[in-house]
């Protein structure tokens, strides 16, 4: 494999991976902004205990409009809490929230077979063998990481 192999294979999985992500309630209509830049958003507060909009935006290289609408979503979602920043009031910091929401139960108890099935047109069975290698390259490369 070389470098636009693995980028590629980043892209296929990525798409696979917002395929398997259940449906927010009521549907992805009545919620602003890709599943995409949540999950990239999600990341990132759950690595930085307390930070800004405008700190994500730095550090994922997303547009700020598009941080501020994942930051809303996962407000909405219970997965973080926001406040007034005291140093700048003009700032507001954004924090995990304590406990996991149901909403982070939900999608982390979610399988993704049925989507690599689907993305593979197998059946499941040939998808779980897929999902287990998955695992097993998961866990070598993001071995440290929290999720």
């Amino acid at each position: 494999m070389n470098g636009v192999d693995l980028f590629l294979l980043g892209r296929a999985l990525m798409k696979i991976g917002q395929d398997a992500l259940p449906e927010p309630p009521g549907g992805e209509a009545g919620h602003a902004g890709s599943a995409r830049v949540t999950l990239i958003v999600a990341a990132d507060v759950a690595e930085h205990a307390s930070t800004t909009v405008g700190e994500i935006a730095s550090r994922t290289g997303l547009p700020q409009s598009q941080v501020s609408t994942a930051v809303a979503r996962l407000k909405v979602a219970g997965a973080v809490r926001t406040a007034s920043d005291p140093a700048d009031r003009r700032r507001t910091r954004v924090e995990r929230e304590p406990g996991a929401s149901a909403r982070l139960d939900e999608i982390r108890s979610t399988t993704i077979v049925p989507a690599l099935a689907r993305h593979l047109g197998t059946g499941e069975e040939d998808a779980a063998r897929v999902a287990t290698l998955l695992d097993e390259v998961g866990a070598a490369l993001l071995r440290g990481r929290p999720v």
